[in-house]
């Protein structure tokens, strides 16, 4: 009895040909003395049928089979009668007379319906191990596999060498907190986890290997949305002796692998490209969802000499006034609608958004006609191209809020209308990030990326004059609005490396403290060197059309950080403690 074909795999070509199969039993029908099963394997499932002539003691044995018992049979394949064939099913068109049975193991009745699309996550994730065996996350196993053969395979005709770094590492401050492992060899001091393998690949280009890549596992202590998990994988290289055109050229390459090889679509290369500064005008993101328009219009021009004061204050502070407009939108915006709009845009820190809707007769139903005078209604009628039954959304604000306002309310708008067309892949890169941002209330100087991102040559004098306007040599891939992955171009000499520190306020000791490795490696003679880290997790989300990355994580964990499966995290005893010279506040607490 052992398997010779897949359930999944027999076709009308495997007429009369006797088999083997072992499975889960998906059904069982009984229409009185003929026995239909649908047996399942990881390939899909066929029809196995025990017929009233197999035989008393097997017709017994058949009677007493439940769903997801573990089964192994032993038939012929038959070819079903034309009026009988399921063209919906890969094996619609065969079923198999059961000869020999033999049953492998039994199973209790299952705590939800694997048939079920609509079973609580929770549920789902508690059992995960019967989870996998629904079809739908068993399909996303498979691609997720062959996205990761693709990905070896291609790195490997490029000449890249697949190099593990370590999992227990040093803690240093990467922009998000660390998942810290204590020592029991060296009590009071502990390991981190690593963010990414970001300091250790550049370590690999000081030691001359060139060409470097990983399928990484990564952690951060962070919290949680739909597609972040605090432990995750993602594609790591990193090369020599390259610039920008050449990480575009690989991962352009990459990409369209991907997508002929595992979807079977063909992508059009070289991608768009957009600096950051405008993608954030045109879209108010720095990921931009490129599929439809509804781009943001500058009405600064319109309005430059508004005396509406909302307007004036805004432009007399350095901020930005802008608008989307919802073609068509006064059909179907109703008073509510408009107002739902509104709640999101202040879900973002808007104070308010300015509407006008254009009605039948081309005049305006809005609250701020009264302040604007009749040259800057013609303004912004020529500059938003505004037509009958137009919503023109508009907000004053600073250029970060004026951008995440717009830009979170016009995809919000787009999904609620369905204006994003589906099975379409646009692929751009956003290039030209700052290289330094400024936070508001301390003044204080931060990367926006990590300390190692090496700015453009032309900007390397404003380190200490005009740090804001410093450009990165970092680069984004984006994908349908979603951020795929991101990387840069690094920093490969100790001065700059030094005047970068010295900008973000990190003083010669410290940064010695935190990076003495790393600074030390670059005094070696560290190449020309730059990579990018893609996010697998992310990828095969967006590639099989899932929801949340739970979905395509095999072992995910929930919002909360938890696996209820091995419901982890969890105490542990005393002594391990002790062995670790720890004692927690919870248990002094309790004491």
């Amino acid at each position: 009895m052992k398997r010779t074909h897949q359930c999944g795999n027999l076709r009308p070509e495997n007429k009369d040909q006797e088999v083997i199969l072992s499975g889960w039993i998906k059904s069982r029908r009984d229409l009185g003395g003929l026995i239909f099963l649908d047996l399942r394997d990881r390939s899909g499932f066929v029809q196995v049928n025990i017929e009233p002539d197999a035989g008393e003691a097997l017709m017994t044995l058949g009677n007493s089979l439940r769903e997801e018992w573990v089964i192994s049979v032993k038939g012929t394949v038959r070819c079903r009668p034309e009026s009988m064939v399921n063209k919906k099913l890969p094996t619609g068109g065969v079923e198999v007379v059961v000869q020999k049975l033999k049953i492998e193991n039994k199973a209790r009745p299952m705590p939800f319906n694997l048939d079920d699309d609509k079973v609580n996550e929770e549920m789902r994730l508690r059992y995960r191990y019967l989870d996998f065996r629904r079809p739908a996350l068993t399909e996303k196993m498979v691609l997720r596999h062959r996205i990761t053969k693709t990905i070896r395979d291609h790195f490997d005709d490029h000449n890249f060498l697949e190099i593990e770094t370590p999992i227990l590492s040093k803690s240093t401050p990467e922009g998000a907190r660390d998942y810290l492992v204590p020592s029991r060899v060296h009590p009071g001091q502990f390991y981190a986890l690593p963010q990414a393998p970001q300091q250790y690949k550049q370590l690999l280009m000081v030691g001359g290997l060139e060409r470097y890549f990983q399928i990484a596992r990564c952690f951060r202590d962070e919290d949680l949305r739909a597609d972040r998990q605090p432990e995750f994988t993602q594609v790591d290289l990193e090369m020599s002796f390259i610039d920008e055109e050449d990480i575009y050229s690989l991962l352009e390459s990459l990409m369209s692998r991907i997508m002929k090889e595992v979807k079977g679509v063909d992508i059009p290369t070289p991608f768009p490209r957009l600096d950051y500064f405008e993608a954030m005008t045109r879209y108010g993101s720095d990921k931009p969802d490129t599929r439809f328009g509804m781009e943001l219009i500058n009405l600064e021009p319109a309005l430059k000499n508004s005396e509406f004061k909302v307007f004036a204050d805004t432009l007399a502070n350095g901020g930005r006034i802008g608008a989307i407009n919802v073609k068509g939108g006064n059909k179907f915006a109703t008073n509510k609608t408009i107002k739902e709009w509104t709640a999101h845009a202040q879900l973002y820190g808007a104070k308010g958004l300015a509407t006008i809707q254009v009605k039948e007769d081309g005049s305006w139903k809005s609250s701020i006609t009264k302040f604007l005078t009749e040259d800057e209604v013609q303004a912004i009628t020529e500059t938003a191209n505004l037509e009958v039954d137009d919503v023109l959304l508009i907000a004053a604000d600073s250029f970060t809020t004026f951008c995440e306002v717009l830009g979170q309310l016009r995809l919000h708008i787009a999904k609620q209308t369905e204006m994003i067309p589906e099975d379409q892949w646009n692929y751009l890169w956003v290039t030209d990030f700052p290289l330094l941002v400024q936070d508001e209330e301390t003044q204080e100087w931060h990367a926006m990326h990590h300390p190692f991102t090496a700015p453009h040559e032309a900007d390397r004098d404003k380190m200490q004059s005009d740090r804001g306007s410093i450009r990165a040599r970092a680069y984004d891939l984006v994908l349908n609005g979603c951020e795929l992955g991101g990387g840069s171009i690094r920093i490969h000499d100790t001065q700059l490396q030094s005047e970068m520190f010295d900008a973000l306020g990190i003083s010669e000791e410290e940064a010695q403290h935190q990076f003495g490795h790393i600074l030390d490696a670059l005094a070696f003679g560290a190449p020309p060197h730059g990579g990018l880290a893609l996010g697998l997790d992310r990828m095969v989300m967006l590639l099989t059309g899932a929801s949340s990355l739970r979905e395509v994580i095999p072992f995910p964990k929930t919002a909360k950080a938890s696996c209820l499966m091995t419901q982890s995290p969890s105490p542990v005893s005393d002594d391990q403690l002790e062995e670790l010279s720890i004692k927690t506040a919870v248990k002094e607490k309790s004491e």
